[in-house]
């Protein structure tokens, strides 16, 4: 059966970013994940794993460029040194957190060379999943729809494992969102049946709206079904904005959790 955990950047928003973690687990979550962890010590994320019993499955890397606020630092050449003391920054949390995986940033590419952007992007991959496997946790690379985010660099599935490979790293997975994969592909079981001995994390979304499972068009009950059928055995993030309070629109999971 599939592992639910709940991403605590979109959801129990109800609550502090620290308090987010109790609440999660009172839903019956046993894992979750978190793109900016940075704000908060390590040690009282800790404290409340340990306390809630919860695996901190993945964080994010931090890839906002200063100047521009754009999360592209991993395009620029200009920002390979940034890049680098911002991996050595992510290392450090997923490390002490226990995580499985970082996402290590993309971004959009704007007035950017493209040919530059891929060389430093292959360049940044690379360099990451070397620093993240010395403490074994997984790079990963997520496709992201560019009607979000226009512009964005990788956006389908064959575009990143075009970039994996290119890397050629052995630490390095694709991280499959199916939100995003419904935007920019469609085909969504055959998809990441195909791809599937590349991924190293799932996350959902219904769409359109970026809810809960259950407010889209895409057939949930089918898709958890299907990971277990093919053999998916990770966690499967709830990466959505609830449609109202959060412990409130909780009944899709029920089955799940």
């Amino acid at each position: 059966m599939p592992k639910l955990e709940a991403n605590l950047q979109w959801m129990f928003n109800e609550y502090e970013l620290l308090d987010r973690y109790d609440a999660a687990a009172r839903a019956g979550f046993k894992g979750v994940e978190l793109q900016a962890p940075y704000s908060l010590k390590i040690d009282r994320i800790v404290e409340k794993l340990n306390t809630n019993n919860l695996k901190h499955v993945i964080i994010n890397s931090p890839v906002s460029d200063p100047d521009t606020g754009i999360n592209n630092i991993a395009l620029r050449s200009d920002r390979k040194d940034l890049y680098a003391e911002r991996t050595a920054q992510a290392v450090d949390y997923a490390s002490a957190l226990g995580c499985i995986g970082v996402n290590i940033g993309c971004g959009q590419i704007g007035d950017l060379d493209p040919e530059e952007a891929e060389d430093t992007f292959i360049y940044n991959v690379r360099y990451a999943a070397e620093e993240f496997s010395k403490v074994g946790v997984i790079a990963l690379v997520e496709p992201i729809n560019t009607r979000d985010q226009p512009g964005f660099f990788i956006s389908t599935s064959e575009r990143g494992i075009e970039v994996i490979n290119q890397a050629n790293h052995t630490n390095l997975r694709l991280l499959y969102d199916f939100y995003h994969m419904q935007i920019m592909e469609g085909e969504l079981s055959l998809t990441v049946q195909k791809y599937l001995s590349s991924i190293g994390h799932i996350q959902i979304a219904d769409n359109p709206g970026r809810h809960e499972p259950g407010t889209g068009e895409i057939n949930y009950d089918h898709i958890l079904g299907w990971l277990d059928e093919i053999g998916y055995d990770g966690w499967v993030g709830c990466e959505y904005g609830p449609s109202g309070d959060t412990a409130h629109t909780l009944g899709w999971a029920k089955a799940w959790l």
